[in-house]
C-alpha cells in the first residue's frame, strides 16, 4: 500500500512538473522601434499650456472656476489648428467634446478618449506650484501631467502632426474628450449618446488605465505593458448605528463607534472570496509563463494551487490581491462633535471595488452576512456594477498590441483587470472592444502621485506618448 502511495505522489508530481515545463509564452516575432519623431519642443510646450488651466472639477458645482475650462476651450484651437480645420468639432453637452477625423471607411470606426478635468489641489502639500508646469530635472511638474492632459496631449498632438502631413486613417475616427471624469459626470455618456443618434458603433475604443510597469508580477523582470479589458465596479457606503446618545460621563456598555469597530473588523478580518475573473486569469496565463519556475509552476497548475494563490494574495494586499476579489478600504468615520457627547448617530464610510461577476446588492447582502448585527445599518452612498469584459486576440486587440510592442519593444503586453474606474465603462454598450491602456511608462513612485501630492511626468514620456498614439492612428 505505502509503494502504490509513493508512486501515485511521484506520478502527480510528475504532472504539475511537466505542466510547468511546457508552460512556456508563445513564440512572438521581434518588433521594430516606431519610426515616428515627433516634435518634442512642441510636445511638451503644448502640455505645458494645458496643465496651466486649472479644470478642477468638483461634485459641488459652486466650487468650480468655470472660466478656466473656458480658457482650455479657446485653447485647443491655438494648439491644434489642423484638428480644428480638418475635423468636424461637437459639443454634445457642456463638458463633451468630439472631434470627427473622417477616414478612408466608416465601417469600423475607431475612439480615442481621454478627460481634461483634473482632482482638487492641497498647495501646501506639494513641493512646487500644482498648475505652474514647471520644468526641472528632465520632468514637468503639474496636476493633470499624469491623469490625463498627457493623454489628451497625446491623442491631440499625434492628430495634428499627421494631419499636417496629409495623413487620412484608414478608418473614421473619433476623439472624445470630457471634462468631468473625475466626478464620474455626464460628459461621457453624452459622447456615448451622441455617438449613438449617429448610428457609430466603434470596432475598437481606447481610453487611460494600464501603463507599462516592472515588479508588479512575482519573478517577472521584463517591463509589462498591462491593459484593462474590464474594470471593477466603485461603490462608497456607509455602516451607521443610531443609539439615544448623552453624556459621556455615563456610557452604555456598548457604545455606538465601539459597535462599528466590531463591524469593522469583522469585515476586515473576512475579505470577499477568491475570485478569478477572465481579465486576471488571461493576465496570469500571459504573465507567468515568463516568470520564474515556482510560479510557472503554481500558475500552470491552479486547479491545484488556488488556495496557495488566494494566501498569497491575501497576506500580501495591494494590487495583487485587488485583482482576485472584492476589495473594501474603509476611509471615513463621524461620531460626535465633542468628546464628552455621545453620539446619537455615528458612521464609517468605506470605498468598495466590486470584482466583475458580483453586483452593487450582492455585495451589500454579503457585507450584512459578514457583519450580522442588526444595530448596523449598510447603506449604500453610490455604485456601480463592474463593466463588461471586452474581447482580446482578434483584430482590434492585435492591433493596439502592435502598437504598444513597436513603442515599447521590450514589453510584454498582457490584458487585465483595472482596479480603479473611467469614463471608458460608459462605451462597453456601443463597442466589445474598449481598452484602457495611459501610453506611458510608469514607476511605482509615478502612479502613487496620480491624485497624489507632486504629479509629475518625464519629458521623454511625453513623446514617448505621442509617439505611440501616431503609431496607433497610422494603423487604424
Amino acid at each position: 500500500m505505502g509503494i502504490i502511495l509513493l508512486v501515485l505522489l511521484l506520478a502527480f508530481i510528475a504532472v504539475l512538473v511537466v505542466r510547468a515545463i511546457q508552460f512556456k509564452p508563445p513564440v512572438e516575432e521581434k518588433h521594430v522601434a516606431a519610426d515616428e519623431k515627433p516634435d518634442a519642443d512642441k510636445a511638451i510646450e503644448h502640455l505645458r499650456q494645458l496643465i496651466r488651466c486649472k479644470t478642477v472639477s468638483y461634485r459641488d458645482k459652486s466650487l468650480e472656476d468655470e472660466a478656466e475650462f473656458k480658457r482650455l476651450y479657446e485653447l485647443l484651437p491655438v494648439l491644434f489648428p489642423n484638428v480644428y480645420s480638418h475635423c468636424e468639432c461637437v459639443r454634445p453637452g457642456p463638458r463633451s467634446i468630439i472631434f470627427v477625423w473622417k477616414g478612408k471607411k466608416s465601417d469600423k470606426p475607431g475612439v480615442l478618449m481621454a478627460h481634461y478635468d483634473v482632482v482638487p489641489v492641497r498647495q501646501e502639500e506639494w513641493d512646487k506650484p500644482a498648475f505652474e508646469a514647471i520644468i526641472e530635472n528632465g520632468e514637468m511638474w503639474g496636476r493633470g501631467t499624469l491623469d490625463t492632459k498627457g493623454t489628451l496631449l497625446g491623442v491631440l498632438e499625434a492628430a495634428d502632426n499627421l494631419i499636417a502631413e496629409g495623413f487620412c486613417p484608414a478608418q473614421d475616427l473619433y476623439l472624445c474628450f470630457a471634462g468631468d471624469e473625475e466626478i464620474s459626470g455626464g460628459g461621457a455618456p453624452a459622447n456615448v449618446q451622441w455617438l449613438l443618434a449617429h448610428e457609430v458603433h466603434p470596432e475598437f475604443v481606447l481610453d487611460e488605465g494600464g501603463a507599462v510597469v516592472q515588479d508588479v508580477f512575482p519573478g517577472l523582470k521584463s517591463p509589462c505593458a498591462v491593459v484593462g479589458i474590464a474594470e471593477k465596479g466603485p461603490m462608497d457606503i456607509r455602516l451607521t448605528v443610531k443609539t439615544k446618545g448623552g453624556h459621556a460621563s455615563t456610557p452604555p456598555a456598548q457604545s455606538a463607534l465601539g459597535i462599528l469597530s466590531r463591524a469593522v473588523a469583522k469585515v476586515e478580518a473576512s475579505p470577499f472570496p477568491y475570485t478569478l475573473t477572465e481579465p486576471a486569469r488571461q493576465m496570469f496565463d500571459t504573465l507567468a509563463r515568463r516568470s520564474t519556475f515556482l510560479y510557472r509552476l503554481i500558475f500552470a497548475n491552479l486547479w491545484c494551487f488556488t488556495p496557495v494563490l488566494n494566501l498569497i494574495c491575501k497576506k500580501g494586499g495591494g494590487e495583487l490581491n485587488a485583482l482576485v476579489r472584492t476589495t473594501v478600504a474603509f476611509t471615513q468615520a463621524r461620531g460626535s462633535d465633542a468628546s464628552n457627547v455621545l453620539p446619537n448617530e455615528a458612521w464609517v464610510g468605506a470605498n468598495l471595488r466590486i470584482i466583475p461577476g458580483q453586483t452593487p446588492q450582492s455585495t451589500i447582502a454579503e457585507l450584512n452576512r459578514k457583519i450580522h448585527d442588526p444595530r448596523v445599518e449598510v447603506g449604500m452612498v453610490y455604485g456601480n456594477s463592474p463593466s463588461e469584459v471586452s474581447l482580446t486576440g482578434d483584430e482590434p486587440w492585435n492591433r493596439l498590441k502592435n502598437a504598444i510592442q513597436s513603442t515599447w519593444t521590450d514589453a510584454v503586453v498582457s490584458p487585465y483587470l483595472m482596479l480603479a474606474c473611467s469614463d471608458s465603462r460608459h462605451y462597453c454598450r456601443i463597442s466589445e472592444h474598449v481598452y484602457r491602456f495611459s501610453a506611458m511608462a510608469l514607476t511605482k513612485e509615478e502612479r502613487g502621485m496620480i491624485h497624489g501630492r507632486n504629479e509629475r511626468i518625464p519629458l521623454a514620456t511625453i513623446v514617448k506618448t505621442v509617439t505611440f498614439y501616431q503609431t496607433l492612428i497610422r494603423n487604424c
